[in-house]
């Protein structure tokens, strides 16, 4: 555990820094905001009027989940929100940190209440802590005795448990753009005194860095040892210094979502071929597997759906081999589930209608649950109509109610699933022709 007042006596994350020469200090160190102002990036959280503006102007900081991918500030911003409200900061890394740890914080953040001063607890990579060790936490927040910051790469909703999730405000931090990475570029130069960096040079730095201003900052500073005398910075110094890195870093300037989408549209077209070299590329150059894998479970439903049940459970197979088995012998699960995708009956029936029927809740208003499906546990409620009428459809013949509404009363009889003729859905759909066909003779007759 690193008490932040040990390590930063004025909370000013250029102090350690200043405190020690230069050349040993890395450039992203060197180069870490001591204001909010210096911030590069996250506007949309950082701009006046916008969340953590507000919360570092009024000196009042309530537990929060700062969720994004590396390189984009999340510690910086945590070290700069204690700054604000002045408050004791203490560090935990979720990777060596235990239950003893969070017991040390909690001793240290109660003395320091005894003086009247606040604490903020920061957690880093807090997914890695177990339901056990979030837990340890919750009733000191629920007390107040220190806000709560965790910071996180992965999706809190999956990561974080919901008891903590719901006391905490979870901010989303984006990757650097190409003008905020250039922007760092510039004042690296600056701190360096390095020489003129050529434009294409400046181009392949910047996809190279993928959004990561830590990776951007470390592969300058690397570049900059290596040619100082240079009169120009350009590509053929930047794949000298780099090498396989740069490559690996997409050297070809294809966007990494760009890949993804091509990715995804070539198991959507069918294109095994294609799905397999587009994953390659994404793992070559650097792409966590863990992604990967999240995405093909995510092809599997939107783009196969029930033409081909088996998909989704091959995909979620996959994943779960890759977890098993790591790198390199678990991708090879993921390019089986690729090649099963590409090769597979394709429907977006459910997808379709599944964003129909949101779009429609979304916009209409909340219409009331018909009497006869409505809950009746107890006499009164049963006394004033709930469930009267309800047809119970496993004694029905077919075990179907022919012509019964589950719809609430008002809303269009529309259509949000229709199966593809595709697959698994050739089938689906002929059910569903001949239970509606029921409905109609049903509700004629009647």
């Amino acid at each position: 555990m690193l008490p932040q007042d040990a390590l930063f006596p004025e909370l000013s994350p250029g102090a350690a820094a200043e405190a020690a020469p230069a050349a040993t200090v890395p450039l992203a160190e060197r180069l870490r905001p001591r204001t909010l102002d210096e911030v590069v990036g996250q506007r949309h959280l950082l701009a006046p009027g916008r969340p953590l503006r507000v919360a570092f102007e009024s000196g009042r900081l309530p537990s929060t989940i700062l969720w994004g991918p590396p390189g984009v500030g999340k510690t910086t911003l945590a070290r700069l929100l204690a700054g604000a409200t002045g408050a004791h900061f203490i560090v935990l890394s979720a990777v060596l940190a235990g239950v003893k740890d969070i017991r040390e914080a909690v001793e240290q953040a109660t003395s320091v209440r005894r003086s009247g001063k606040a604490t903020v607890v920061f957690v880093d990579e807090v997914h890695r802590f177990n339901k056990a060790q979030q837990d340890a936490f919750l009733p000191h927040v629920e007390a107040g005795l220190f806000s709560f910051i965790g910071a996180t790469t992965e999706n809190p909703s999956f990561e974080v448990n919901s008891a903590l999730l719901s006391r905490a405000t979870v901010h989303v931090l984006k990757a650097l753009d190409e003008a905020e990475l250039g922007e760092l570029i510039a004042r690296a130069a600056a701190v360096l005194a390095a020489p003129p960096l050529s434009a294409a040079a400046h181009q392949l730095l910047v996809a190279h860095a993928d959004g990561d201003a830590r990776r951007l900052l470390n592969a300058y500073d690397n570049l900059v040892a290596a040619h100082r005398g240079a009169a120009e910075l350009g590509e053929a110094q930047l794949e000298a210094t780099l090498g396989e890195l740069l490559r690996r870093g997409d050297k070809g300037g294809d966007v990494f979502y760009d890949t993804i989408s091509a990715l995804h549209k070539s198991v959507r077209g069918s294109h095994p071929d294609a799905a397999l070299y587009w994953l390659a590329r994404l793992l070559d150059a650097g792409m966590d597997p863990r992604y990967a894998a999240r995405r093909i479970v995510r092809m599997a439903s939107e783009e196969v759906g029930l033409a081909d049940p088996r998909a989704l459970r091959l995909a979620l197979d996959a994943a779960e081999v890759y977890e098993r088995l790591g790198s390199p012998e678990g991708e090879l699960a993921l390019a089986q589930a690729v090649v099963y995708l590409a090769v597979a009956p394709k429907s977006n029936a459910v997808y379709k209608g599944w964003n129909a029927v949101r779009e429609l809740v979304r916009n209409d208003g909340t219409r009331p649950v018909p009497m006869h499906l409505r809950n009746a546990p107890t006499k009164l409620m049963k006394g004033l109509g709930h469930g009267a009428g309800y047809r119970y459809a496993h004694d029905e013949e077919g075990a179907y109610a022919a012509g019964e509404r589950y719809l609430p009363e008002g809303l269009p009889a529309e259509r949000f699933y229709e199966p593809a003729l595709r697959g698994l859905e050739v089938r689906i759909g002929e059910r569903l022709a001949e239970l509606r066909a029921r409905d109609e003779a049903a509700r004629e007759g009647g």
